[in-house]
Formats: structure tokens, sequence, C-alpha cells
């Protein structure tokens, strides 16, 4: 018998990369370690055997060699693991955060400015989310949220700033907060922070994408220059602007606001939304997109769930070449980056390109006949089928609640 070792490099390229479809079968088989080209003995730091749970519930790896043999119990114990939890009962001063909170949940651009929030207040000082009227979101203390004032009123529904500017001067006489946080958006947080800056006389930073050490760093020059300043009481800022909270639990304690909120006769009528073409929403500004990829036969059933959902069309790289729809709907690095809330997949396998552009939306909805496809493993939610069928059946759950709702309302 031959002493020559024999290697399969394929199998070894593919047990090291993580995002190839047979990553997952070939890993269980491959060794923990494996002779390198050079005779140099290399080792799997991915092994489940050389890694173990953090306290924040993320795998970690053990490059020491301690955890070896002790993996097993590791994991067991990690099922009953939780973040530790943050309380801050006579805070020093307050950072308030007053996020968008579209659709009544944390969005992406929220939880950042939590993170940032959490970062000024340090170990003395209690994060304070402003919340107007009803909310859906359950993860407040997750995301760094120390107390939790929720304003409720009629007066405060819909395209108010007015009303809510007034009872955000009732919370700067009740706690004084040594900073103001709001994202600096085009749902509402933008205007809305421009309008508080006016009432309560202070001079803001927008753009903001980086505090540190009592200064701030804004864009300026149509995003081409940064702006560094005194880091002032309110602050406007960017997304990405820090990282969110991902090792703590926090509190979440309900405040009451015992300042009285001065009222005036409003100048703004609200009269709803208007409804938009969602064919002429730019992708990078689109909140929910229908994409479609090589898994498409039919696209004139496509384009009918995209009308029937409200979706904004997008289409991986692959579609893009084939013709079936415009360079301008390419989403990816090689694309567009989108940050939709609800970014749905339909037939695309997910190539890395197309996951790097996918990386900030909230949501992503998978459907796809492969169930070891990248996207299936990116996804929220994954429907494994024909997409035909799911976009036909979808369709039809869509025309009967519409039917419901008209019943409703008659």
């Amino acid at each position: 018998m031959s002493d020559i070792i024999r290697r399969d490099p394929r199998a070894e390229w593919i047990a090291r990369n993580r995002l190839h479809p047979l990553h997952a079968a070939v890993q269980a088989q491959h060794q923990t370690t494996w002779m390198g080209p050079n005779g140099i003995l290399r080792k799997n730091p991915h092994a489940i055997a050389a890694g173990f749970v953090g306290p924040s519930g993320l795998k970690r790896i053990d490059r020491s060699g301690t955890q070896q043999g002790t993996a097993g119990k590791r994991s067991a114990a990690s099922e009953t693991v939780q973040l530790p939890l943050h309380i801050i009962e006579q805070p020093a001063f307050h950072i308030v955060v007053v996020p968008d909170m579209v659709g009544g949940r944390l969005s992406s651009h929220d939880k950042d400015l939590l993170g940032l929030a959490h970062k000024l207040a340090g170990s003395d000082g209690a994060v304070v989310a402003v919340v107007f009227g009803e909310h859906k979101e359950t993860a407040f203390a997750t995301a760094g949220v120390d107390r939790l004032l929720q304003i409720e009123g009629d007066a405060f529904d819909g395209y108010a700033p007015e009303s809510r500017v007034l009872a955000l001067s009732a919370v700067e006489s009740q706690l004084a907060p040594r900073h103001w946080l709001l994202p600096d958006s085009r749902t509402g947080g933008g205007e809305l922070g421009r309008r508080l800056a006016a009432k309560l006389g202070e001079r803001p930073a927008t753009r903001v994408w980086q505090v540190n050490d009592g200064q701030c760093i804004g864009r300026a020059g149509a995003g081409q220059e940064d702006l560094a300043r005194p880091a002032p009481r309110l602050m406007l800022a960017a997304v990405e602007c820090a990282e969110p909270v991902s090792e703590t639990r926090h509190e979440a304690r309900p405040l009451e606001l015992t300042a009285a909120i001065a009222h005036s006769l409003p100048r703004i009528e609200d009269l709803g939304a208007v409804a938009v073409d969602p064919a002429l929403i730019p992708m990078a500004e689109s909140e929910f997109i229908l994409s479609g990829g090589n898994g498409v036969k039919d696209w004139a059933l496509f384009h009918q769930a995209a009308q029937a959902l409200g979706a904004t069309e997008g289409a991986s790289r692959v579609a893009v070449d084939d013709g079936f729809m415009p360079r301008d709907r390419q989403v990816g690095a090689t694309g567009t980056w989108v940050t939709a809330r609800v970014y749905m997949a339909v037939g695309i396998s997910g190539a890395i390109q197309h996951l790097q552009g996918i990386g900030a939306c909230d949501k992503v909805i998978a459907v796809n006949r492969d169930p070891g496809c990248d996207m299936i493993k990116r996804a929220d939610l994954s429907v494994i089928g024909d997409s035909a069928a799911v976009l036909t059946a979808l369709m039809a759950r869509i025309a009967a609640w519409r039917q419901e709702g008209k019943r409703d309302a008659a």
C-alpha cells in the first residue's frame, strides 16, 4: 500500500468555504485536521469541538485548544445562558432617543441610534426611548433601552410634528437630558429633530456618523466631506452611527411623563397617506422589494405579484443579464445596495455580491426550491417550493384578504 498522502483539493476548498451549498455536508465528514500542500498540519477553526457559545449567544472560536473535549458540555449549558442584565437604579443623567418606529417596530437605523446612546450613557447614564402611540416592538430590552416613555393620544397619531415637539418639550423640562438623539431620516426623524432644535434653541449636529471623546463627525458638502465639532446636546445621526447593543439586556422600565404638555391649535392637517406607484420608487429608498432571479420562469406572473403586493421590483444579476429586468433593477454589490424593511427573494440562490447588497435589510423572505442555497440560510423566513405556485397562492390570499376588508367596511 502506498504511503503517499492523497488529498481532495475540491473537498478541502468546500470545507473552507462556509457559503458553499455543500459546506455543511462536507464539514460533517471532513477531518478537523489535515495536511496542507506545504506539509504543514492545518486545523479547522470552525469545527464544533473547537468552539463554544458566548454569553451573547454567538459562536466563539477557541484557538487555544483548552476547550477540546468540553464543547458538548458548553453547548448544553449555553441553552440556558441569558444576556447579562444592565440595571441603572439612579441614573446620573439621561440620554433621550426618539426612534422613528416605522411600522411600530425598531428599524436597523433606530437600533444603531440606541447603540450610540448606550455608548454615550456609559455605566452611569440611562437611555430613555420616547415612543408615540401604540407599537409592536417586543425587543426594547435587548436593543439597549433602560427607560421606556410611551406617549399616547389622538393628537400624536399620524403626521403630527407640532404636537410631538410640544410633548418632547415636556420631556425636556422633566428629565433635562444630557443628549437628544434622533435619526436623520426621511421617515420623520430628520424633520422632527430640526423642529425640536428650533423649539429648544439648540444648534443640532446633522448626519452624524461618529461620536468619540466629546467630538462628533457629520457628513457635509453633499456627503463628500466630514465636519467635526464638539458634540452638541441634540444630534441627528445617520445609519451605522454605532454598533447596535448585542451583549447586554436592559430593563426597558416604563417611565411616566409627569410634566404638563402644552397645547396649541395645529396648523397642519394630516390627510393620510398618498398612494404611490411602487415602480416609481428607487430601490435604494423602497421599504418593500420583490426580487426575482434565475428560478423565476413566469415573469408575467412575477410582475402581477409585485403589483398585488405593492412592492418595488428588483432582480439578481442573472435575471438582468438574461434580459428579464432592466439594469437599474439589479440588486447587489455590483448593482444597488438596498435597505428595505422587507426583501422578498424569489428564485435567487444568493451569490455573495447579492447577499452583500441586501445586508442592511431588516427582514428577508426567500422562496426557493433548493433548501441548501445561501439565500435560504440568510433569510428570516423561508418557503421551499416552486416560485409560480407560491406567488399564485400569495396573490389569492391577498385578494381574499381585501374582499374581507371590503365586506367589513360595508
